[in-house]
């Protein structure tokens, strides 16, 4: 993954005030930290933050702070908060990374196709949305998909069954089930009347 550029000035105030004459001229707030780093509050464009996040990587998207000067810092986006109407960015949380030491976050995990199980009566049940991810910054896939097809009834898919780029690893069991093939429970007579 090739980091995204992204604008920041390093800003004196803080608070509610100087917050909103930041948004009056088109800025938001932001914030740098991180390993041995010092949080620094930061300028940084709502627009170049939404170009940056929009692609298949998300808030996993690895981003270059550049201070100007030939001055620039890698960073991913550890929280931001938007406008509950306009869904804009109105402050961001950056976290300093280094290609060489890993970080952990989280990536959707996607089940493709009809698993064969279903097709014979049975039902697929996907336990996660999504996945606890740990690996170097620049290799984090933008999500781990699966194909579900060759899936018979009682089947499924375990964490040691997935194909992960290298230095990646899930952070769950070996033997934990991500999607499993099971039969269809119908209620019976007694079962309604217990209920």
């Amino acid at each position: 993954m090739e980091a995204q550029t992204l604008k920041a000035e390093v800003r004196n105030g803080s608070g509610k005030g100087p917050a909103r004459q930041l948004r009056m001229r088109g800025l938001i707030p932001a914030v740098f930290y991180g390993p041995d780093k010092s949080p620094t509050n930061l300028t940084v464009s709502p627009v170049q933050v939404s170009t940056a996040l929009s692609g298949p990587y998300g808030r996993n998207q690895l981003v270059a702070l550049d201070f100007g000067g030939g001055k620039a810092e890698l960073a991913v986006v550890r929280d931001i908060a938007v406008g509950p109407m306009s869904r804009k960015p109105l402050h961001v949380d950056f976290y300093s990374v280094a290609l060489d030491r890993a970080v952990r976050t989280k990536v959707p995990f996607i089940a493709n196709g009809r698993a064969r199980g279903v097709a014979e009566g049975g039902v697929l049940h996907k336990i996660f949305r999504e996945l606890p991810v740990v690996g170097p910054p620049g290799a984090i896939p933008a999500d781990i998909t699966v194909d579900v097809t060759p899936l018979g009834m009682h089947q499924g898919i375990k964490t040691k069954d997935l194909a992960l780029p290298p230095g990646v690893s899930v952070a769950l069991p070996a033997e934990r089930n991500l999607v499993i093939v099971t039969t269809k429970e119908k209620e019976t007579p007694e079962d309604e009347g217990a209920a």
